[in-house]
């Protein structure tokens, strides 16, 4: 590919440009000549990251060679060096008449995004570029240190200090060959993302973390999440200078958000409560030490040879300025209301003097509190929570940071604090210390404290910050920043330069649909007074199972939030929708936590990729991991289904304090500066989560997708308005239900004609993405992906069935044969075992043997209660056998297997909680759980377990996992308790406290119960809901050739339909659909009737047989619109033909409504053309 001229700067770029791409590369330029920001939104799969890379890269190559041809000039005493190009265009292009005199006004060009997973895909792009310059990526030690004794501590604060002391000391031998090694060419030369310096660090025994930085000081591309940017604690931290630098943020849609958080805090009764008691227990030991006898002079000369560089009157001091500030923080009175009282931003200097904090003090303040975290994180031993300690010190750091102003170190106070709220509100963590009649103790053990938030409303100040180091220019681009306007409004610094870009899909590509009534009618809302009603969730359910049959392979689906989304999933199950869907696409719930959601997604990726199965749908929520920046690429995200638009919380204190800022800012706007309303904000919050949302489907050129928006305020003209401007023109708007779904499989049906089947992507190759660039093969360049660290294959099993309940699909009844309490079960194993398995919870503690298959436990009956299969050890039976494993049969009862299964849960409950604590605390808790084995003493299992899991948030989940071990009797109290230190309870029920012999009893009254109902059911009566003998229902008959019935005939087919009807789908929807079909014969609405009918025989597989059978009722001149949306439903274009008068008038027997055999022809319809599908 020649060399593309842009602006005059020459980009070499790996294939011929599209017209976005070029005009986006032109944008880019023009930021850099000019020295102006710009803001530039361009949709994923144009190719946005390459082009970014190039342009950049281009133009800084540019200026280099205008610096060469001006010294080579100087040295020839003037002359030009080219006759055909005057010495004048050197650098004009590229550096807009600057005249750099030196290399080392090159600027630097730090790339940031979101995180280090897209910074990874990043730097991919980078390798597909003939561009080699110097890089490196800036991470945390968390990510990077490879010292076994730094990275086992359980806090990363604690592992920063001890790094450090190890540091100083030099006793780290990875940090010491660091000087030697960031020399080596090799190493400059190479590009290396985060997981290639670990693996470099290792291999050459160097420090990654240090060795990072300093190849800093040489690189010409840093690449670092924009965290690190715009905190600025962080970017003291990294030494990062800005001076001339290009900054570009990429990913940006969360800039906005970054930019508050980073120069916001909460401080909570908990944090200065552990602050207290850490500091408390340091001054304790060095008072004992000096009433043993030692001399104040002895006291000091120890303390400094272990690192301890105060005496103990700063330490007293320390501990009485933290009393102090919990004091007064604990001293205002509350509203009844309990919302808090709000301040201005300059009242926090107020609050800390109080304290006796204030600028003069700060800084003496910050460096003891970090020699007291740094010497208790230092010693070996118990554990001690010094988390609350650092983060006060972190919070005074970014209260009183001194930025030199006008050639002094104080601050203007009231300028940097207008953008800023304090808000002083109750605690309602309901996190309570046990009492302490200690004077001295913290004053929120005795009572319920307040917390102390100062947060940030304008996501300006950060950007004012950056452009006041002297930047040169700052770029924000990403694939969703519409509406533009109130982005740009935000961020308070001039953008000059903007684009919105078009994408590079033609219209068969992208099937847009605004859903407002699911299959039965119901309005879909997920407003907040409509979101939690049942017909609302039943309905949204329907159209869930509905559309799941008729989109390929991958199914996205976004929730507003979380809590919605398992309010909903809680209700589907109770009432088998969640059954329908799994049958069809095994269900993939997006996990809260980082640690397990990796091996979710690829869990997904591994279903969708199975040519055995229809796919998988996976569940998420706006603003989520998944919906930010994931890539479901071709089979992977056929289609994203929006359930509702994901206002923030509009209750909640800070967006309430948020929206009354922007409305005081624009009372008091300056003309000709734009201003956003917290209406206005509040409104596109929702919209912009929407769009990133949506952003998921089509991934490069050749992809294709549908969107479904499922909420009837997607038809308002101001919410349509504000959706991505490359999806606006494809928007359609529907009446009826049946009609999307008829025109959504016929879009499917042709883009699968029309388009080339995509490769098969490997498993772990795609996390993170920030674009694909559009080459000229399907797929666009290769990209190799992160590559993501796999867990050993017990913790996968457990992770995976904790959020993925897909994977146990199969339950033990399937391979079960016969009736009675007795059973016969198959099991696949390659090794026999006759150990005798563990009857309870608690003897499997004592228990040591371990299989890798009981690994796929849960934590806490909470999370086991999500589960729906047994798949996983199903599929390893399977493999097993295929290698000629044993085959082992056993007879065992339905309740032995139920306790083999919690047995599993418990050992590999045991692996988690081992892999998560320190040997100390684990032995502790294992220690406690015998003890309670023994003397059923709930209080002292409590008391211990709270010590060790009830301190750090990130173990409350193991805090509530020892639910399963409690016995039935305490279940309840533990759950409240639970409830109290967490805030979450463990999902207690009323059935948990009952023994087991209760529990039994009262399922078989339950069996009873339910039989004597089912005999006592009212048969529907067939003669006062179907037509006998009318012409209008009876007389056509929609397949060609086929002779009309008799009425004889009619009336035992009409006898045996009924039967059949009520039987697939109850008396109550039969009634439903026969009075629609009475309907259509009086008003001839079709589309009324099929929305009605579709919606009732869609919502199981194996009830579309019954839909067929329907079109002996539709009259000739609808005859072939209803066989064309069979057709649409099924993929058969000769299903109306298949009624014949033997087929007509025979019942369709019970086997033939079974799921699978009557969905042959449907499950074919999901596969691409010329690949085989087998019936399930």
């Amino acid at each position: 590919m020649p060399p593309l001229t842009v602006r005059g700067v020459t980009v070499e770029f790996p294939f011929t440009p599209y017209p976005c791409q070029q005009d986006y590369m032109n944008k880019v330029i023009e930021c850099l000549q000019d020295k102006v920001n710009g803001v530039l939104e361009s949709p994923t799969g144009t190719g946005k990251t390459l082009c970014l890379l190039c342009a950049t890269l281009g133009w800084r190559q540019y200026f280099k060679d205008s610096i060469s041809a001006r010294k080579i000039s100087e040295k020839m005493g003037g002359a030009e060096l080219f006759p055909d190009r005057p010495l004048s265009s050197w650098g004009t292009a590229a550096t807009d008449g600057d005249t750099p005199a030196y290399y080392t006004d090159i600027p630097k060009i730090i790339y940031a995004s979101r995180t280090h997973s897209q910074l990874t895909q990043v730097i991919s792009e980078l390798k597909n570029t003939s561009y080699r310059p110097k890089i490196c990526v800036l991470g945390s030690r968390e990510q990077l240190c490879i010292n076994q004794e730094v990275i086992r501590q359980e806090s990363n604060h604690i592992k920063v200090h001890l790094c450090r002391a190890k540091v100083s000391s030099r006793s780290c031998v990875f940090y010491n060959n660091v000087d030697e090694k960031s020399t080596d060419k090799d190493i400059m030369n190479s590009i290396l993302d985060v997981e290639d310096l670990v693996k470099t660090g290792k291999k050459e025994r160097v420090c990654p973390y240090y060795l990072s930085r300093s190849l800093k000081q040489h690189a010409d591309l840093i690449f670092m999440p924009y965290n690190y940017l715009l905190d600025p604690k962080s970017r003291r931290s990294h030494n990062i200078e800005l001076k001339g630098a290009v900054v570009i943020f990429d990913e940006a849609h969360n800039v906005e958000r970054m930019c508050e958080e980073s120069t916001s805090f909460d401080l909570t009764p908990y944090d200065l409560t552990s602050a207290i008691d850490a500091v408390d227990k340091l001054l304790r030991e060095q008072a004992s030490d000096l009433t043993k006898g030692e001399s104040a002079e002895e006291f000091n000369v120890e303390s400094l040879s272990s690192g301890l560089k105060l005496d103990i009157t700063t330490i007293a001091k320390v501990k009485q300025i933290l009393m102090d500030l919990e004091f007064a923080i604990n001293s205002f009175e509350m509203p009844s209301n309990g919302q808090g009282i709000t301040k201005p931003g300059s009242f926090i200097y107020e609050l800390f003097e109080k304290a006796h904090v204030n600028y003069e003090t700060s800084t003496a303040i910050v460096e003891a509190m970090e020699q007291i975290t740094g010497y208790l994180a230092g010693r070996p031993g118990i554990f001690l929570n010094t988390s609350g300690l650092q983060k006060v010190a972190d919070i005074l750091q970014l209260v009183f940071a001194v930025e030199p102003v006008e050639g002094t170190m104080r601050p203007h106070k009231g300028n940097s604090t207008e953008q800023f709220k304090v808000h002083i509100h109750p605690d309602t963590s309901s996190f309570k210390k046990k009492q302490n009649p200690d004077v001295w103790a913290s004053t929120s053990t005795r009572k319920q404290g307040n917390v102390l938030s100062y947060w940030c409303f304008c996501p300006g100040f950060s950007m004012q910050e950056l452009l006041r180091q002297d930047v040169r220019c700052i770029i924000l681009t990403s694939g969703t920043l519409s509406p533009l306007t109130s982005f740009t409004c935000e961020m308070q610094i001039p953008f000059p330069v903007s684009l919105e870009n078009p994408h590079v899909i033609g219209q068969d590509q992208i099937f847009v649909s605004i859903v407002d009534k699911g299959p039965d009618g119901v309005q879909l809302s997920a407003a907040f007074d409509r979101r939690f009603v049942p017909e609302n969730m039943a309905s949204l359910g329907n159209t869930i199972v509905n559309l799941s049959r008729v989109v390929p392979q991958g199914l996205l689906v976004f929730f507003p939030s979380y809590p919605v989304l398992d309010k909903t999933l809680e209700f589907w199950r109770a009432n088998g929708h969640a059954d329908r869907i799994e049958n069809m696409k095994p269900m993939f719930i997006e996990p809260r936590g980082k640690g397990t959601f990796t091996e979710v997604i690829d869990a997904f990726y591994e279903k969708v990729n199975d040519p055995k199965s229809n796919g998988g749908s996976f569940f998420a929520v706006c603003r989520g991991k998944a919906s930010e920046g994931l890539d479901f690429a071709d089979t992977y995200g056929r289609g994203v289904v929006i359930t509702g638009l994901p206002f923030p919380p509009r209750m909640d204190p800070r967006v309430v304090l948020k929206m009354q800022y922007l409305d005081e800012t624009c009372r008091k706007k300056v003309s000709g500066v734009k201003y956003l309303s917290g209406q206005e904000w509040y409104r596109q919050q929702a919209t912009r989560a929407v769009n990133q949302a949506i952003g998921r489907v089509i991934r490069h050129r050749d992809d294709y997708g549908a969107i479904f928006l499922c909420d009837h305020r997607f038809k308002g003209t101001e919410v349509r308005a504000q959706l991505p401007s490359w999806v606006k023109p494809y928007v359609r708007m529907y009446d009826n239900f049946g009609t999307v779904v008829r025109d959504a499989a016929q879009f499917f049906r042709v883009a699968q004609k029309l388009r080339p089947v995509p490769e098969k992507k490997v498993k772990g190759a795609r996390r993170e993405d920030t674009s694909t660039a559009v080459a000229g093969s399907s797929t666009g360049p290769g990209r190799s992906g992160a590559g993501s660290r796999l867990s050993p294959s017990a913790q996968k099993a457990r992770v995976l069935d904790s959020h993925v309940p897909s994977l146990k699909r199969r339950r033990l009844e399937e391979h079960c044969g016969g009736d009675g309490s007795a059973k016969l079960c198959v099991q696949y194993e390659t090794e026999m075992s006759s150990s005798k398995k563990p009857m309870s919870l608690l003897d499997a503690l004592d228990s040591s043997a371990s299989r890798s298959e009981d690994a796929d436990a849960l934590v806490g009956e909470e999370r086991a209660s999500r589960l729906s299969t047994l798949s996983l050890q199903h599929d390893k039976r399977m493999d097993d056998e295929c290698r000629g494993g044993k085959r082992k049969i056993r007879v065992i009862q339905e309740q032995s297997a139920s306790e083999a299964s919690a047995a599993g849960r418990g050992k590999a409950f045991m692996l988690e909680l081992k892999g998560s604590l320190s040997q100390e605390s684990f032995t502790r808790i294992m220690h406690a759980l015998q003890a309670y084995k023994a003397s059923d003493d709930l209080d002292n299992l409590l008391l211990k377990a709270e010590g060790v899991l009830a301190q750090d948030r990130n173990t409350h989940g193991l805090l509530r996992g020892l639910y399963q071990f409690i016995r039935p009797h305490h279940k309840k109290r533990y759950d409240e308790r639970c409830l109290l230190l967490t805030g979450q309870g463990c999902g207690y029920k009323a059935e948990h406290s009952l023994s087991r012999e209760e529990r039994e009893t009262l399922s078989q009254r339950t069996a009873k119960v339910g039989t004597a109902e089912v005999g006592q059911s009212k048969q529907l009566d067939a003669s006062k809901q179907l037509n006998h003998g009318g012409p209008h229902l009876g007389a056509h008959n929609p397949c060609k050739g086929q002779k009309s019935q008799q009425s004889g005939k009619g009336s035992q087919f009409s006898a045996s339909l009924v039967s059949d009807v009520k039987k697939a789908i109850g008396a109550v929807k039969t009634n439903q659909l026969f009075v629609a079909l009475q309907t259509y014969k009086k008003t001839n609405n079709y589309e009324q009737m099929v929305s009605t009918v579709v919606g009732l025989l869609t919502e199981r597989d194996e009830d579309i047989v019954l839909l067929r059978r329907l079109a002996v009722f539709i009259p000739a001149h609808h005859a072939q619109q209803f066989s064309e949306m069979l057709s649409s439903l099924t993929g058969s274009s000769s299903v109306m033909c298949q009624d014949s008068d033997e087929a007509s008038s025979t019942p369709v027997p019970d086997s033939q409504l079974s799921a699978g055999k009557s969905q042959s022809k449907i499950s074919s319809f999901f596969s691409y053309p010329g690949r085989s599908h087998p019936p399930s």
